[in-house]
């Protein structure tokens, strides 16, 4: 049983909604769906009662429900002792980020912060937006950078820093390979892999916006989830791909990386987001780092 199949449970448990809920987490209803059904398979019972129309807790689920608060409140006060802890060796923040602001936002921003902060020890995190949020809400992070979702919890303030734009990854034997830019109408029939709606809808978004811009039709060739594995298929010659600027810093043979012309897309949004209410010194350091030095992000 974990911290964050309990969550889960708690807020299904004082909405009796599994929308809601996973709104509340800004979670996918089936990651929220699956982490409650882990919790009732490690308990041995059920803990929702579930029709078209209802959500009720099970007897067992209200017993859950009490303990479950106490477990949660215990939990994220020894987290906050440790991290006020003044005997602490080092001070510490703890980032999550997604993978395309991994490769290219944060190695120059850690860069110049270290170099005013040398005794601030910084863990990284690297995942999806949709599991970074749930871990900033719950305290684990202090600080992420994420493609903001549609709609963003009033517990959260944020801080737009850009819209990366899309670039083409092709295979090196392309035709298009030896050029410097390429038009979207060009990609017209060519086979595309796309990112998973689901997982990544920015970058499955920006696809099709752009060819949707150009008036031509997406060719699918191939549907994946991960950005290095969509790379990965375009070096074994499966089909392009479009996908943020950065991911051109992976180096990957095989992979030629191309500037797309031709459509009016802006990209997709980068924002840092942080808890309201937290009070975190470091972390205001890191922010006001990061309006002061656009050009790492711009």
């Amino acid at each position: 049983m974990e911290l964050q199949h309990l969550r889960c449970f708690l807020a299904v448990a004082e909405t009796l909604h599994f929308g809601e809920a996973a709104h509340r987490l800004d979670m996918l209803p089936s990651a929220l769906g699956r982490n409650i059904r882990l919790l009732e398979e490690a308990l041995g019972t059920r803990l929702f009662t579930r029709s078209t129309r209802r959500v009720a807790l099970t007897e067992n689920g209200i017993l859950l429900r009490e303990e479950a608060r106490k477990l949660l409140a215990h939990a994220d006060a020894i987290m906050l002792q440790f991290r006020q802890n003044p005997r602490r060796s080092q001070p510490l923040l703890r980032v999550g980020t997604i993978d395309s602001a991994a490769i290219g936002l944060l190695p120059g921003l850690l860069q110049l912060f270290r170099q005013t902060h040398p005794e601030v020890e910084i863990q990284l995190f690297e995942d999806k937006t949709v599991h970074l949020l749930p871990k900033l809400k719950s305290g684990r992070l202090d600080l992420i950078f994420i493609r903001p979702p549609s709609q963003l919890d009033a517990q959260f303030s944020r801080l737009f820093l850009c819209h990366e734009p899309g670039i083409l990854a092709l295979p090196v034997s392309h035709p298009f390979a030896e050029r410097e830019w390429v038009n979207i109408a060009e990609l017209e029939g060519m086979p595309m892999i796309l990112p998973e709606r689901r997982s990544r809808p920015h970058s499955h978004d920006l696809t099709m916006n752009l060819f949707h811009n150009a008036g031509i039709p997406v060719t699918a060739s191939q549907m994946a989830d991960e950005k290095q594995t969509i790379i990965n298929l375009v070096a074994a010659g499966i089909g392009l791909a479009i996908v943020p600027a950065w991911s051109s810093r992976f180096q990957m043979a095989g992979v030629k990386f191309v500037r797309i012309t031709g459509s009016e897309a802006t990209g997709m949004p980068l924002e840092a987001v942080w808890m309201r209410e937290a009070k975190d010194e470091i972390r205001d350091a890191m922010l006001e780092m990061l309006v002061a030095h656009s050009e790492l992000y711009e």
